[in-house]
């Protein structure tokens, strides 16, 4: 076991028990003090000349003897020293290391700079610049490889793939300490490898305790990007649908080619003109009644990722919708229009049980009260998936409506209350209404009621009074207003916020599938087939298949996708070899800002430019400067000194 020792001088020993064989050197010094000679006297005549001489040569031989025990003393002191191995350190280079790397692998590293990515360049540059048998631990957004040595990640690392995950800086720090031990006596430093984009600045890494943060900033010194943001049916005619294609660009741009594919095949192309300011769009034209597994594609010597998107255009399933109403529905017809949904309605009276099972939307409107039979059916609709809107009636029957609403909604009428009330509160966070505001809304013309049902519910509310009191609540694809909406009560169908309310919670009881959908989400679909109970649907492409999380239903499959898939592309919804379809997915375009945080904001151990440089400075950091050699030299040095004193002094 070594024990380090340092010494007031700055010199630190490794084998300082040696220094216990400097009292040992005593020894020639007292025998040397000690040894005492006694002289006889014997005179005899004409000895004046004698004495001089012998008293002469009686002060050179005791001067030898002192310069002889000097110098030997020094010669033993060095040896014993040299053994001893004394060295130069800063204090932490005699501690134990931890150290942990973060290198990020988003897509933001693709950018190239003299022809090499800045993703390329780092790992490179960490091979070279890292000790062959030193033991750290790296992690990128999608692998941790804990305690390993350069020979065991090489070819990770050489082969390492881009990714849509991004971990932000309070992520990087959270995932640094669960790989540090908690050990206070080891020097912990964390190395991060990064272009830095803005939107990692989610926290900053000053908060790290007792842990050394090296930040290298691989930043492009030219970035020039273009990005295909979105696609989407702009215009649909009998005969045409027209597709527009969004893009973007961080620096102006020239006419960019920007190419519409069928699978593999080339059917139309097309040139993005950046004329006003960096934005871009182009129209496609496609017949109507064309299925399309399509794929738009652009080049540009930027990021490689966002230069493709892919969507499909299929035949679009029409939601089922059934109103059951003893009072005119037109405002639910207005809304539930025949290209998007089918709409059914019946009279209480005359309702047929056996269609309810069949729907995706049930709307309960104005009825005085609910019969067993309709509720035993609408809990079983529910259960199985299905989506419920209740409207009440004026005069309704409060105890028939709380029996259905603690079902399906946990709520309960408390009382009615009379008197004029404005709506004037809208969550714009709920599902509902993703995508229709583009900013919160706080001045429109708010629609009012005479009377309402006060309620007592753990539902979320999506539209209130202005005595907050809830409006319209919903959860579970159950909805409820707690005022009844026809003119003699509301004003509420003549308000423009009746459209997107009805209109998406009819959307939200199918969800059909978009033209593609952004990976890294929540993304939910819904199939329209009817599966046994053991049976499954996967999802495949050329290079992969997985089985998406997915419920079953009478007469759907609900498919929801969290980690997978993890590269873009269209994939396949099959069963067995029969197929349902295709969906495309796509990356997130976040990467692709291309903005960048200054270092100067965030406190850490040190900042870089390269990978090199920060290696270079923590060696000088950790150098051990050995000082054995030398005090080997000098032993032989004074063994030299020696015989020259044996030789020359007589």
């Amino acid at each position: 076991m070594l024990i380090f020792v340092k010494s007031k001088l700055g010199m630190q020993f490794k084998n300082p028990e040696l220094l216990w064989a400097l009292f040992l050197l005593l020894i020639p010094l007292f025998i040397h003090l000690f040894q005492l000679r006694k002289f006889k006297k014997t005179p005899f005549t004409n000895v004046a000349l004698l004495q001089k001489v012998v008293v002469k040569s009686r002060k050179t031989k005791n001067l030898k003897k002192w310069l002889l025990l000097l110098t030997r003393i020094l010669l033993f002191t060095a040896i014993i020293i040299a053994f001893a191995q004394p060295f130069f350190a800063k204090t932490n280079a005699l501690k134990k290391k931890e150290t942990i790397i973060y290198i990020d692998n988003s897509f933001s590293m693709q950018v190239k700079e003299n022809g090499q990515s800045l993703l390329q360049k780092g790992v490179q540059e960490l091979l070279k610049s890292i000790q062959p048998n030193s033991t750290f631990s790296l992690f990128t957004n999608t692998d941790t490889y804990k305690n390993v040595v350069v020979e065991d990640v090489q070819n990770n690392l050489l082969s390492l793939d881009y990714s849509h995950k991004q971990l932000k800086l309070n992520e990087i720090l959270l995932k640094s300490k669960t790989l540090f031990s908690k050990s206070e006596a080891t020097d912990k430093n964390l190395i991060v490898f990064s272009d830095f984009q803005q939107r990692l600045q989610s926290k900053t890494l000053d908060t790290l305790q007792n842990i050394k943060t090296h930040l290298v900033q691989l930043e492009p010194i030219n970035i020039k990007n273009i990005v295909i943001d979105s696609v989407f049916v702009s215009k649909t005619t009998p005969e045409t649908k027209e597709l527009t294609v969004n893009l973007s660009s961080n620096i102006a741009a020239e006419n960019i080619p920007v190419s519409l594919f069928n699978n593999d095949t080339l059917i139309a192309k097309t040139a993005a003109k950046f004329e006003q300011g960096k934005k871009a769009s182009v129209l496609f034209t496609i017949p109507e009644n064309k299925k399309l597994n399509g794929r738009i594609a652009i080049t540009d010597s930027g990021l490689n990722y966002d230069n493709e998107l892919f969507f499909t255009i299929a035949k679009r399933e029409k939601i089922k919708v059934l109103t059951i109403s003893d009072k005119p529905i037109d405002f639910l017809k207005k809304i539930f229009t025949d290209d998007e949904f089918t709409l059914t309605s019946s009279s209480f009276n005359n309702l047929n049980f056996s269609t309810i099972e069949s729907q995706h939307l049930i709307v309960l409107n104005e009825l005085s009260s609910f019969s067993n039979a309709l509720q035993t059916a609408l809990n079983s609709f529910t259960q199985n998936g299905g989506s419920l809107l209740v409207i009440p009636s004026i005069d309704a029957n409060i105890p028939s409506y709380n029996a259905l609403l603690n079902n399906h909604s946990s709520s309960t009428i408390t009382k009615k209350v009379n008197g004029e009330r404005k709506v004037s509160g809208i969550t714009f966070s709920h599902p509902i209404y993703n995508n229709v505001f583009e900013k919160e809304v706080t001045n429109f013309q708010y629609p009012t009621v005479k009377n309402y049902f006060d309620v007592k519910t753990t539902s979320t509310t999506i539209l209130r009074f202005d005595n907050q009191r809830p409006f319209l609540i919903g959860s579970d694809n159950n909805y409820f207003f707690t005022a009844a909406l026809e003119k003699e009560n509301s004003n509420f169908i003549n308000s423009p916020l009746i459209v997107p309310t009805l209109y998406n919670i009819g959307l939200q009881s199918y969800r059909l599938q978009q033209l593609y959908q952004v990976m890294g989400k929540n993304n939910t679909i819904d199939v329209a087939v009817s599966l046994e109970k053991d049976n499954i649907l996967s999802v495949s492409n050329a290079n992969t298949e997985f089985i998406p999380l997915q419920q079953l239903y009478p007469n759907k499959v609900a498919l929801t996708f969290n980690d997978n898939p993890t590269t873009n592309g269209l994939y396949t919804i099959k069963k067995g070899s029969q197929e349902f379809g295709k969906i495309g997915f796509n990356y997130p375009k976040k990467e692709s800002e291309l903005t960048y945080i200054n270092l100067n904001s965030i406190k850490a151990t040190s900042k870089q430019k390269s990978v090199t440089s920060l290696f270079q400075n923590l060696e000088k950091d950790n150098r051990v400067t050995e000082l054995w050699k030398w005090f080997v030299i000098l032993a032989l040095l004074f063994a030299l000194i020696e015989m020259l004193i044996q030789k020359y002094l007589k």
